[in-house]
């Protein structure tokens, strides 16, 4: 990496309009739902109503014969079975054979119009012949009921279990002055994205088919519908328009994909397909329900010697990402600290509810809530203030974990004085008034994976940049901007490294005829990956041009500088206009390509193939709260989050996605459950499923800490998701710090946090 002065163009830290940003707040941003191309067919999916049952027989005449009904489908009609991760393919587009979660869709009718389409649905007949519905962990691990995919080859409830032992755990506990060992849950929830699943499907003139989504991995998506169509990639465009977030949850390829683009093919029409706000909730893909058992063992002095997890996922009727959580699920258990001895074992086990996926912070923030509440425990045991036993155990920068993850920058310390400063948590400890409580948690996440989904050498990330004489700058790239501000981060590289203003450059993204590979936006990935792209491919137009410029002025090339426009040296000056007309004169018409492919320690990867990332992020958080003893309401006054985010390229964006993970936290600390009666969901809508209002929302208090990644592009890491992990655990432990009540299951509703109370004063009274 280049860090000459040469290099550094006076854009990086800046902040500014985002380059998206009016589109969007003038409503002249396009999203698949604004899409509606002349003679556009709509539809409407057909649910089932049982948790687990086969189907027997399904009649579709009665639909097909309704005026303006166009085509019905059901799951026989596409029967290749695909996964998010190839390694497991039991999902169809349609149920197939059997339904395995109520809200499963069994059949789409194609119609002129969406209302059209969903009257026909209900002249739909289909007999089931019911079975038992798996509903709970244990249920899942009983060898009497039934296989949910008994079309597997060796078929089980149980997905993926992974179980490592690193070090000599069993010793560390028989040697340890201390053992604690508790028992966490932490309940499902989903991400609300303000924009629903939707896809547009248009047939081309020459055979090919254009596809608009709602999708935050474009690659992923248009390799599944080529292999569910049955056709080859290069007969698809894929398209990612402006999407209303993600979080993960768009991750997939749904059925409005799939349907959508078969019945373009059927009807040579084009075909659009989304999902209602209760269509989005059965698709999920979000948070797994997990039971965990954590065990620690520490020294007097309050060395941690060893850790021990066990943790259940409760995964869904479907793999989704799964075989990853099982990895996730006790990968980071470790980390930040340097715990010498490890020791796990991860379950995700199919159940007949809606398949669950990654959610912000994928199957590390569990787990992580169960660590930071047992560190505050252990302290306690220890007689030791929590904040003193974190520091005294945490890894130092440039080593690795037990379990083999490499660590580079680290700036947790920093991050912990931080908030401990601007909070006054010392001060506040033992001297806040009653029912005040005030909690501290750390965490650690990744900057992307070291291995794509499905195997290959290929780069992770590319970009292409075009310079026209004008001065302006496109940049093609296969990102998805899901409103985490990619396309901006892409931008502040470009511009930095060449020297202009960002208003210079047009970012074109996501379109498989026009933008090279990008593998998604998911894992914190984009900024590494995409950005250390970008930084190759602007790199070398910087060095076409300090060339011709360095010839032509008779100056070395490290003599030349560039910030807003101008190039210079000493004694010469020239507009970036002029620049690039000299340059084009001399070598042609400008332009490059950038691509970054992550470093692989392959001894690392085989000990560990899901975990390892070219660089971690850190977060500290802070907060303080009130819990009212008479109604279990908990008030949330201030959170402090400080984020190692190794150099911030945009400060607003990166305070933005600070901001949106702490308050995403607060959600599922306080109000957030995808809950069921059996196995009816009781949350499909926003109405029965609670995330928090303004009102809700404490102030939040965002500290960028920078830590300069040397891997990092133009040092910087992941801002997007690792926020998120120790917001619920600082809040649980303020909660203990109110109350001297250590409540190891989510949500804390008033009613759950009440029950509490009540229970804990009966207990005294009695004593």
């Amino acid at each position: 990496m280049n860090h000459n002065n040469q290099f550094k163009g006076g854009v990086v830290g800046k902040g500014g309009p985002k380059t998206d940003g009016a589109a969007k707040i003038t409503g002249q941003a396009k999203f698949t739902d604004d899409l509606s191309p002349p003679n556009c067919v709509y539809t409407w999916f057909l649910r089932s109503p049982h948790a687990h049952a086969w189907i027997r027989r399904i009649d579709t005449k009665p639909a097909l014969q309704m005026p303006g009904v166009f085509a019905v489908l059901t799951g026989s009609d596409l029967p290749t079975r695909y996964c998010a991760i190839p390694l497991i393919e039991d999902e169809t587009a349609l149920a197939l054979e059997k339904v395995r979660y109520v809200g499963e869709p069994v059949a789409c009718v194609a119609a002129k119009t969406e209302d059209i389409a969903r009257q026909a649905t209900q002249l739909i007949h289909i007999e089931y012949e019911l079975l038992p519905a798996i509903l709970s962990i244990s249920d899942a691990q009983n060898p009497d009921l039934p296989f949910i995919h008994h079309e597997a080859k060796r078929p089980s409830n149980t997905l993926r279990r992974v179980k490592q032992k690193f070090g000599d755990p069993d010793a560390a506990f028989q040697n340890a002055d201390v053992v604690f060992e508790a028992n966490y849950s932490y309940p499902g929830s989903t991400h609300v994205p303000l924009e629903p699943h939707a896809c547009l499907a248009k047939p081309e003139s020459n055979g090919r088919l254009t596809v608009w989504s709602s999708t935050q991995n474009p690659h992923y998506l248009h390799r599944t519908l080529a292999q569910v169509l049955g056709i080859e990639t290069h007969d698809i465009r894929l398209i990612k328009p402006d999407v209303g977030a993600g979080y993960g949850g768009k991750c997939d390829a749904f059925s409005t994909d799939i349907c959508a683009a078969y019945l373009a093919k059927k009807l040579n029409r084009p075909v659009k397909a989304q999902f209602t706000r209760e269509g989005v909730f059965y698709a999920h893909r979000g948070r797994h329900p997990v039971k965990m058992r954590l065990k620690m063992a520490a020294m007097s002095d309050g060395t941690i010697t060893a850790a021990e997890l066990e943790a259940i996922a409760d995964g869904g009727a479907y793999a989704s990402y799964g075989v990853v959580t099982s990895y996730y699920l006790a990968v980071f258990l470790g980390m930040p600290y340097a715990i010498p001895n490890l020791k796990t074992e991860a379950h995700r086990l199919y159940t007949n509810k809606p398949p669950c996926g990654p959610k912000r912070g994928h199957g590390a923030l569990q787990p992580r809530f169960a660590i930071e509440m047992h560190i505050d425990a252990l302290a306690e045991r220890l007689n030791m203030d929590p904040v003193d036993l974190r520091l005294k155990n945490l890894m130092a920068p440039y080593s690795q974990t037990a379990n083999g993850l490499k660590v580079y920058s680290m700036g947790l310390r920093e991050c912990i004085q931080a908030v401990m400063d601007a909070s006054e948590y010392k001060q506040k400890r033992n001297n806040l008034p009653p029912n005040r409580g005030i909690g501290l948690a750390v965490s650690t996440y990744m900057c992307g994976a070291l291995h794509p989904v499905y195997p290959n050498d290929l780069p992770h990330s590319s970009v292409q940049i075009k310079v026209d004489r004008s001065g302006r700058i496109t940049i093609f790239t296969g990102t998805s901007d899901i409103g985490q501000g990619s396309n901006q981060m892409l931008v502040t590289v470009c511009a930095e490294r060449l020297g202009i203003p960002p208003q210079l450059c047009t970012v074109i993204e996501a379109d498989s005829d026009l933008c090279p590979v990008d593998l998604g936006s998911y894992s914190s990935r984009v900024t590494f990956m995409a950005g250390n792209a970008m930084l190759d491919a602007a790199d070398k137009i910087r060095h076409q041009i300090n060339t011709v410029m360095a010839e032509k002025w008779g100056c070395s090339e490290s003599d030349i500088t560039a910030t807003n426009g101008i190039y210079r040296t000493e004694n010469h000056e020239a507009t970036w206009t002029e620049v690039i007309w000299a340059t084009e004169s001399q070598v042609g018409a400008l332009g490059s390509t950038g691509s970054f492919t992550p470093d692989t320690d392959s001894a690392r990867a085989r000990r560990m193939p899901i975990g390892p990332s070219p660089a971690y992020s850190f977060t500290a958080q802070v907060a303080e709260l009130t819990v009212d003893p008479d109604t279990g309401f908990i008030t949330i006054h201030d959170i402090w989050c400080a984020h190692d985010l190794g150099r911030t390229l945009h400060p607003d964006i990166a305070d933005g996605q600070i901001e949106g993970c702490v308050y995403m936290g607060v959600g599922e600390a306080l109000f957030e459950e995808q809950a069921y009666q059996g196995p009816i969901m009781m949350t499909p809508s926003i109405l029965e499923y609670k995330i928090p209002t303004v009102g809700d929302t404490p102030r939040i208090h965002a500290i960028r800490i920078e830590s300069h990644d040397p891997n990092g592009p133009l040092g910087a890491k992941e801002v997007g998701e690792g926020p998120q992990l120790s917001t619920v655990p600082a809040i649980a432990n303020a909660i203990t710090h109110a109350t001297g009540l250590r409540l190891t299951a989510p949500p804390y509703t008033p009613d759950h946090v009440f029950r509490a109370l009540r229970i804990h004063r009966r207990k005294t009274e009695t004593e």
